[in-house]
């Protein structure tokens, strides 16, 4: 999950069409409830066997960095199957909030086709990284947080002026409005301090979250360049291991 002390809510400008941004929401939520982790499948049945159940589909959908290594070819496509996958429910409604809010206005100014493969390639090279950095560890990755991550980074570079709402928890939850600029690189380094105490262990991959907001931020600068920077008037909400 992305949030780490710190939320966006408020209202954003959106593009008027962000079907793929909205179709990932609507396809991750699909997944989730109709797979073990809901808990609301009966297929998978309750209590233990439903504990089993879910761990097999976290290792079967997810990334596991001893086994991506490992050389079985099926095993390099579980970046990519990983981004679909969730651990909870907190888990996905924190990434889906993220992406509901800084997603659309992304997708509008990158367009639909880049936008869904610039999602997708920065998503499978953050958990690549994340894998690549703990390629001993035997815990299972998923979560849609790199690629999300990348969302951010990529936002920050288009939009730096864009206006954020957002919660501290340590200001007593008192709604203070920031330029992105502010906010953004402020969750940076939330991860940046994070990451450095993280273990191999269950938990918030975030390396994944460094990897995937520098992914971005670096192919927005490349890709765009200053001459096309937007000034937005104000944005929206913001919004295991997984990422």
């Amino acid at each position: 999950m992305i949030s780490n002390g710190m939320t966006a809510v408020g209202r954003a400008m959106r593009s008027q069409s962000a079907p793929v941004t909205y179709g990932l929401i609507a396809l991750c939520c699909l997944i989730f409830v109709i797979g073990p982790a809901a808990g609301l499948n009966p297929a998978y049945g309750t209590g233990d066997e439903l504990l089993v159940a879910q761990h097999a589909y976290f290792r079967r959908w997810g990334v596991v960095p001893t086994e991506l290594f490992g050389g079985a070819p099926r095993e390099a496509l579980t970046p990519a199957t990983a981004l679909f996958i969730h651990g909870s429910w907190l888990h996905l409604l924190g990434n889906m909030l993220f992406f509901y809010v800084f997603g659309a206005m992304t997708e509008e100014r990158m367009g639909h086709v880049q936008f869904a493969f610039f999602y997708v390639g920065c998503g499978y090279l953050a958990l690549l990284g994340y894998a690549a950095a703990n390629a001993a560890s035997q815990q299972s990755l998923v979560g849609a947080s790199g690629a999300i991550s990348a969302v951010l980074g990529a936002f920050l570079y288009l939009f730096p002026k864009a206006r954020v709402t957002s919660l501290f928890p340590f200001l007593f939850f008192l709604p203070l409005r920031f330029p992105a600029w502010v906010v953004l690189p402020f969750w940076v380094t939330l991860q940046w301090l994070a990451a450095g105490r993280d273990t191999s262990g269950p938990g918030v991959a975030y390396l994944a979250h460094l990897v995937g907001f520098s992914l971005g931020f670096v192919y927005a600068w490349v890709r765009f360049g200053r001459a096309t920077r937007v000034k937005a008037p104000t944005t929206a909400p913001e919004g295991e291991n997984q990422p």
